[in-house]
């Protein structure tokens, strides 16, 4: 790990994710020594990297794939489809807002940090990635469910504020990084529908006509009040997202193809117009799960025309099963019709 400087703060955890979060016997200790070395940091936002393998611009189609998988596939295994990664986490925690604080997760409205494994992914390594295979993208998110236990918000101070402090600190990680677009995750919210359709949305608009990103996703679920603000962003910027990585796993265990399918026509409703990625969890502990006839569905929307790729969370149980609901997708997405 890098050691402790002026403008990064790392300690790591399982994943690919880091945290500031200190054993809490050295707690204040830790608090107190940062607060002496830092004092002008008190905050900071975590961002998460996806990478996207395209099957090209006349078959969009892509997959949310684990980097493990994706670093281990031949070239064969992998063309056709698109290929995303959703880095390897711990619970919900993706990329949140982090102040150095021994209380709680406070916004930083717009500075954000790399905050995930840079010594495992690094730009050299990126950089690697996309020179052996022409067709992959990366990404990083932004947002997430969780932070050190509590909830992570968007709270801009304002909606001119937040834009330029993001488009100033996302520029530098994607150039950096040589990325190619964001996804947005934020799931937690202190301020209006509008407010954050004007921010986020602004944003994906800046970062396109400024050439920094080629793509952007969001990642909505079915509760009202994040359905409110990613619709209130997809009425006035639909037209510049990409994909809606629609969180269908967060539906009661136990769904079932009917219901699945009846889901999908809903959210296809909401996001009109919109690529529509419909999604599992590789545990199944949610949603409709590949042993309850995820698959079948995904045929029939296939069939229909409707399947653009597909949304697999999370790589740590992913890879306990050796990708195979991963390679499953795959093939499913590979076939011609």
């Amino acid at each position: 790990m890098p050691n402790l400087s002026d403008d990064q703060l790392h300690t790591p955890m399982e994943g690919t994710f880091q945290s500031l979060l200190f054993l809490e016997q050295d707690l204040q200790k830790q608090v107190d020594a940062l607060k002496a070395k830092l004092p002008a940091l008190n905050s900071k936002t975590q961002t998460s990297l996806k990478v996207l393998d395209n099957r090209g611009p006349q078959s969009p189609s892509r997959c949310i794939w684990p980097l493990n998988y994706w670093k281990n596939a031949t070239k064969s295994s992998i063309s056709g489809v698109l290929l995303e990664d959703l880095t390897v986490r711990k619970g919900e925690d993706q990329n949140e807002e982090l102040e150095v604080d021994n209380s709680e997760a406070s916004p930083t409205n717009g500075k954000f940090n790399v905050f995930w494994d840079t010594d495992n992914l690094s730009p050299s390594q990126v950089a690697a990635i996309k020179s052996k295979n022409s067709n992959v993208k990366v990404a990083l998110s932004l947002g997430g469910d969780s932070v050190g236990g509590g909830s992570a918000y968007f709270k801009p101070s304002s909606v001119n504020s937040w834009l330029s402090n993001a488009v100033s600190s996302l520029t530098d990680i994607i150039q950096e990084y040589n990325l190619d677009g964001i996804d947005i995750d934020y799931e937690h919210f202190q301020t209006d529908p509008d407010t954050f359709a004007q921010c986020i949305g602004q944003l994906i608009s800046t970062l396109k006509k400024n050439g920094v990103i080629s793509f952007a996703s969001i990642a909505p679920y079915d509760d009202d009040q994040v359905q409110s603000h990613y619709m209130a962003l997809w009425k006035s910027y639909g037209h510049l997202i990409d994909y809606v990585n629609f969180q269908f796993y967060a539906y009661d265990e136990g769904t079932t193809v009917s219901q699945f399918l009846n889901y999908f026509e809903t959210q296809r409703s909401n996001y009109k117009g919109g690529k529509i990625l419909p999604s599992f969890l590789s545990a199944g502990s949610g949603g409709l799960s590949p042993e309850n006839g995820f698959f079948t569905a995904c045929s029939k929307l296939k069939s229909e025309g409707n399947l653009h790729g597909i949304f697999v969370w999370c790589a740590d149980d992913s890879k306990a099963l050796g990708f195979k609901y991963e390679k499953q997708s795959q093939s499913l997405l590979a076939i011609s019709h």
